[in-house]
Formats: C-alpha cells, structure tokens, sequence
C-alpha cells in the first residue's frame, strides 16, 4: 500500500495540473444539480433519481475516461515500462495510476449528492449499504474496461475516438437518457446486462426505495468483473504501440 500510495500521490500532482479534469469534477455537480433543481422538474421524491444519474456520469467521466487517457499517456512516455522494472507489481501500477481518477468520481458523487439534498431535500428512503455496494463495484468495473480500450488506444488524443463506443453504449443501455421501457423488445432484453445498466438499477433501489431485484443487477457487475479482469490481463499493453 505504502508503493500504490506513492504513486497515486504523483499521478495526483499530474491530475491537479489539468485545469479541466480539477473543474470536472467540482463544476459538473456545481452546474448540473441548481440549473434541475431551478427547473421545477424534481422535488424531494425524485431526488433519488438525481443523484443516480450523476453518480451515473460521474463513472463514466471521471474514472472511464479520465482513467484511459492516463494510461495511454503513462505508457506512450515509457512510464509504464520503466515501473515495471523496480518493486511495484502490475496490479500495484494499475491500482495507483487508478486512484486519481476513482477519487475524482467519488469526490464528484459526494459534491453532487451534497448539493441535491441541500437544494432538493433528503430522498425519502435510502439504503446507503447497497449504494455504496453499487458505486464500488461500477468503478472497479469501469477501471477494468479503461485498462482494455487503452490497449486499443494508441495515442491519447485517439481516446477521445476509442472511448465512445464505452460512453455511449452504456449509458444508453442504462435508461439514463431514455426509459428502457421505451426500448425494442430485443434492446430491453439486452440492457439489463450493460456494464452501468446494473449499477443504476441498484442505486434506483437503494435511493428511491423502488424495491427492485438486487440479486441480479449485483450478479451481473459481478459477471462484469471477471470479464474485465480476464480482458484487462489479455490485453493489457505496458509499451509503446508499434
């Protein structure tokens, strides 16, 4: 731990030099939660709904995203390559160039949840056991898929490219933007098992109280995480791209 720390510590100093990501991750919530809150649309019943879905966005942005820029950069300046030659073992690499970016969504996650219970009120039942269960297995989840599409990355300003498909899919599959119940039958069939589908259907339970399945959306995040692991050691890449 003493290794990881020492090295989240330096990836944290190149992360505060990013104006950008800094601003993400307090300006997101700041904006996003007072300009709904204004519009009349929610009150203390869907509060819940708010904070799922920015908890949501935040898996997506700031560990997913932010997560496979900084490994394309670390390994395209040799950085990666050059840790592996002293004691850090590959999971301890992984892990402390992941927490930066994993302590950027959950500082936005809390930001946001702050501000929705100040501005919209407390949600009238929560389970904070099983939210929390959610927002830690969807980030290591979505640190696993970022260690994936960075080995198909071969620059950092391709990410913005390659990430896409991981953005988008998911967060449509997840019923963020539009009802799943809006869906064909074939693409409702297919969502539940998106890789943020289950990690919005247990924070829908833990915050709203709807009292949906929670074996299932945990077996699937689950599923998740041995598929990501397996791919992540497959294809995990610590050179340059030739």
């Amino acid at each position: 731990m003493t290794r990881v720390g020492s090295l989240a510590r330096a990836e944290s100093t190149l992360l505060r030099r990013d104006p950008l990501a800094l601003l993400s991750a307090v300006g997101v919530p700041l904006v996003y939660v007072p300009l709904v809150a204004s519009s009349g649309m929610y009150d203390a019943e869907k509060a819940g709904w708010m904070i799922v879905t920015l908890v949501g966005v935040s898996i997506l942005a700031g560990t997913y995203y932010n997560l496979v820029t900084a490994i394309v950069a670390r390994r395209e300046g040799h950085v990666l390559k050059r840790l592996r030659t002293g004691e850090l073992r590959d999971e301890e690499i992984l892990l402390g160039t992941a927490a930066p970016s994993v302590v950027l969504t959950w500082t936005q996650s809390l930001v946001g949840c702050g501000l929705v219970l100040a501005l919209v009120g407390p949600t009238d039942t929560a389970n904070v056991l099983l939210a929390a269960t959610a927002v830690l297995l969807g980030t290591a989840v979505f640190v696993l898929l970022a260690v994936v599409t960075a080995a198909f990355t071969r620059t950092v300003e391709l990410a913005q490219v390659t990430t896409l498909p991981g953005l988008l899919v998911p967060l449509a599959l997840s019923g963020l933007m539009i009802p799943v119940e809006h869906f064909p039958g074939w693409a409702q069939t297919v969502a539940p098992f998106g890789p943020l589908s289950p990690v919005v259907d247990l924070l829908t339970v833990a915050l709203t109280g709807s009292g949906g399945p929670v074996v299932g959306p945990t077996a699937v995040l689950l599923g998740w995480l041995v598929v990501g692991g397996w791919a992540a050691r497959r294809w995990m890449r610590w050179d340059v791209r030739r």
